[in-house]
């Protein structure tokens, strides 16, 4: 568990389904993720599962309480790649910072071979790629049309490194 003032990031539980399920059922939640908004609730099912059974060797992937309540999750499910993702009604006060401020170092200590941490970003997502860059990853290069599913849209990638802290030369 990793606690922040406002915020604890922890392991998924069976009872975060109903507050998961609402981040990932989301449209606007959902509008830069690599799929489309979870309609049925067994498909965030198996999302928790996956969350709650993950291999600690590759994966660190926490949900985002705040006030008792879950509000999205933050993470690493495959190393060294991080992603994040908070319910609207999260944004723009600073908690996707607080939260992957926080667990940046956690994630050093726990991987403690890897020399630099990934992140992927829809480059439309402005918010996500600030948040990024603040936290100090670099964008390494961008790849256009290379992503997309089903018959919803071809996207351009930018791609972010994070370089482990004591490693960088300025």
């Amino acid at each position: 568990m990793i606690e922040t003032p406002r915020l604890l990031l922890r392991p998924a539980r069976a009872e975060d389904l109903g507050d998961i399920h609402k981040v990932f059922s989301d449209p606007q939640a959902m509008r830069y993720w690599d799929r489309p908004p979870y309609e049925d609730i067994t498909v965030t099912a198996k999302l928790l599962s996956g969350l709650m059974n993950q291999d600690p060797e590759t994966s660190f992937d926490l949900v985002v309480e705040l006030d008792g309540v879950c509000i999205g999750k933050a993470g690493m499910w495959r190393t060294p790649e991080i992603g994040y993702i908070l319910h609207p009604d999260h944004w723009g006060k600073g908690l996707a910072f607080e939260a992957l401020s926080a667990f940046l170092p956690r994630a050093f200590e726990r991987f403690d071979r890897e020399l630099v941490f990934k992140a992927e970003c829809d480059p439309r997502n402005l918010a996500s790629g600030a948040l990024l860059r603040k936290l100090g990853f670099r964008r390494t290069r961008q790849e256009k049309a290379n992503f997309g599913y089903g018959d919803v849209e071809w996207c351009d990638t930018d791609y972010y490194e994070f370089i482990r802290p004591e490693l960088r030369i300025c």
